[in-house]
């Protein structure tokens, strides 16, 4: 059985290539669902145009199916709400020089 806390810690190795934080720290990650051996997972990105979006997305893809008990991984790209700096963590800001 899929834990929430697990697909929290995978997702938590995805990293922006152009940015030294990873994607749930980044506040990135809007929506974990675990329902039995499938994962839907809603995220989005910095900024519409990010060049690097089907890396992220393909990478957090990846990490969630190598969790024991994945059958399923869903990563959707949604822009509802649009992502700002204050919805970083507080090591995310301190990382960045932002706090």
């Amino acid at each position: 059985m899929l834990e929430e806390n697990k697909v929290w810690d995978a997702l938590r190795q995805v990293y922006d290539p152009e940015i030294p934080v990873n994607v749930v720290d980044l506040g990135l990650v809007y929506n974990v669902q675990v329902e039995g051996e499938s994962v839907r997972v809603d995220m989005t990105l910095t900024a519409p145009g990010c060049p690097v979006w089907p890396h992220l997305q393909q990478d957090a893809q990846n990490k969630l199916k190598e969790l024991a008990g994945a059958k399923e991984a869903v990563v959707n790209i949604v822009w509802d709400p649009p992502w700002n700096p204050s919805m970083m963590s507080e090591d995310a800001k301190l990382e960045l020089g932002l706090s």
